[in-house]
């Protein structure tokens, strides 16, 4: 059975490259992981994923448990068959969702649709509303029927205007949970034959001194890496760059670092110039869904009246389907008209430009020039 590895292999500054070794294939770090929320990229096949550069792609427990129930997925032998994807996948425990869905950004008591226990969260579903109950260890049984070479624990993310009193309760259930997490983990053999991987997740709001606890506490367990959990949830970039500070230290360096939910390309830089190593986000397909693009010179809206004669690609020079096969006048044109193919083009552009962004970002550490990549990209890209 091969296992999981983190290698580290360069460093420039904080800024790290190096290499995930997986039962599905191995990933280069730093890396941006296209987001398949509901066991799909949305609008894309998995061999349109694969053309991209994507090395790994994430799922989400708490979808997948609604729709269409893990049980399903583990009759067809696990996520990677049943959507037909044979690199590495990555599961989010769901807890994210659990509780921004119920209570988003309002805080804890805004109302009913979620009750935190010691041993569990109780919430009813989006979708019909029905009742349902995670735990650590249901979760971590879920995500062994997904399949997932890297698991996430359970956690409990709660909201960036948080008082300190229930951000320290909140982390203290976190640290219990994931535990259990780890109990249950080894307990619980693998489904289909291969490794699985579990990360714990730091949280702690915008607390420097329980940011901090939470980094030591998550990293001293036996967890195969760590996230940052809680940040990118509408606190300014200043305060999410000083939170990244404040951990970074605490951090193991032989484990890889994942910043959740951050997708916007300075974002990114800002973080992997603080050590972390994996990021996702549903930004490249969202905007795209909206006819914005990304470019080496920044962002584009193609919906802008200037494009509707514009008979350049996307982008000069890009590899990617759309730019080397249509303008920006055609794809302006199927976004306006609300055509399918308009977002396929949009959605495979932006996340072909993800996929170029970090292989840059990595051959700037390997050649020890990040400052210069970041400083020139960040002069360029408005």
């Amino acid at each position: 059975m091969k296992k999981f590895k983190f290698e580290l292999e360069r460093q420039d500054g904080q800024a790290r490259v190096g290499r995930i070794t997986t039962a599905h294939g191995e990933i280069q770090t730093p890396v941006f992981m296209p987001v398949g929320t509901r066991a799909s990229v949305k609008t894309l096949s998995p061999n349109e994923v694969k053309d991209i550069g994507a090395e790994i792609i994430l799922g989400n427990t708490y979808h997948l448990y609604l729709r269409p129930g893990t049980n399903i997925i583990a009759r067809h032998g696990g996520l990677h068959k049943f959507m037909n994807w044979d690199e590495p996948i990555l599961t989010d425990s769901g807890g994210f969702q659990v509780f921004s869905l119920g209570f988003g950004s309002k805080g804890r008591n805004a109302d009913k649709l979620v009750k935190i226990k010691e041993d569990g969260v109780e919430f009813r579903s989006h979708l019909d509303g029905s009742k349902h109950f995670f735990t650590p260890k249901s979760v971590i049984k879920m995500q062994k029927e997904i399949g997932a070479d890297i698991m996430m624990a359970f956690d409990e993310c709660a909201p960036a205007d948080a008082e300190r009193e229930y951000a320290k309760e909140a982390m203290k259930r976190t640290h219990r949970w994931a535990e259990e997490c780890i109990e249950e983990h080894k307990k619980m053999k693998a489904l289909y034959g291969y490794d699985q991987a579990l990360f714990g997740i730091a949280q702690g709001v915008t607390y420097k001194d329980l940011r901090i606890e939470s980094a030591q506490y998550i990293s001293s367990l036996d967890f195969d890496g760590v996230a940052i959990g809680g940040l990118a949830v509408g606190e300014p970039e200043k305060v999410r760059n000083e939170m990244l500070d404040t951990v970074e230290p605490y951090l193991p360096k032989d484990k890889p670092r994942y910043l959740m939910g951050v997708g916007f390309p300075q974002d990114i830089l800002n973080a992997v110039e603080r050590g972390v190593d994996m990021f996702d986000c549903v930004l490249p397909t969202r905007l795209g869904r909206n006819g914005t693009v990304w470019t080496y010179d920044g962002k584009l809206n193609l919906l802008n009246s200037k494009f509707q004669t514009d008979l350049n690609p996307i982008e000069k020079g890009c590899g990617c389907y759309a730019c080397q096969n249509f303008s920006r006048s055609y794809i302006a044109h199927l976004i306006r008209e609300s055509e399918i193919l308009g977002i396929k083009l949009t959605s495979l552009h932006n996340l072909r430009f993800m996929m170029r962004f970090m292989k840059d970002i990595q051959n700037s550490i390997k050649n020890k020039k990040f400052q210069k990549f970041k400083t020139d990209f960040g002069n360029n890209f408005h």
